[in-house]
């Protein structure tokens, strides 16, 4: 899996919240371009986030599920992008003295993307990832958020 680390100067409580409001999406995930839909009970184990990724007209409607929930520790993921595939994303969370240490792991899981060697997915997937990270602690740290 290729991971990315991102040190919030916030609680883990705060992070999870932003994690756990699936409308909040496409104000982080680089590359989600809409939410559609989110199923009620989100982050629940299975639930989904209904999306789409990409700009307007050649956006791809899709969804993102749960796999696996800790709250407020951890939250894993299945977002599909098909025709590309899936990839499996790993959120932990892990308080420090001076808030809390982000950790994301990605891996293609199915389709072509699969296929690649994780040195070329790690090319798109480190920058995209640390933006992720970056756009994820502005709106945990954002005054009045909760």
């Amino acid at each position: 899996m290729i991971e990315v680390r991102w040190a919030v100067p916030t609680s883990v409580e705060r992070v999870f919240a932003v994690l756990a409001d699936g409308w909040s999406y496409a104000g982080w995930v680089v590359g989600a371009a809409h939410i559609r839909e989110v199923d009620p009970g989100w982050p629940g184990t299975g639930t989904r986030i209904h999306h789409s990724i990409g700009a307007w007209p050649v956006a791809v409607k899709d969804v993102t599920k749960v796999l696996d929930v800790d709250p407020p520790r951890m939250l894993e993921l299945e977002a599909r992008l098909w025709p590309l595939g899936a990839a499996r994303i790993r959120f932990e969370l892990e308080p420090t003295a001076d808030g809390t240490l982000v950790t994301m792991r990605e891996e293609a899981v199915k389709g072509p993307a699969a296929l690649l060697p994780e040195a070329v997915q790690s090319l798109y997937l480190v920058p995209r990832n640390r933006e992720t990270l970056r756009r994820l602690a502005d709106l945990a740290t954002r005054q009045g958020t909760l």
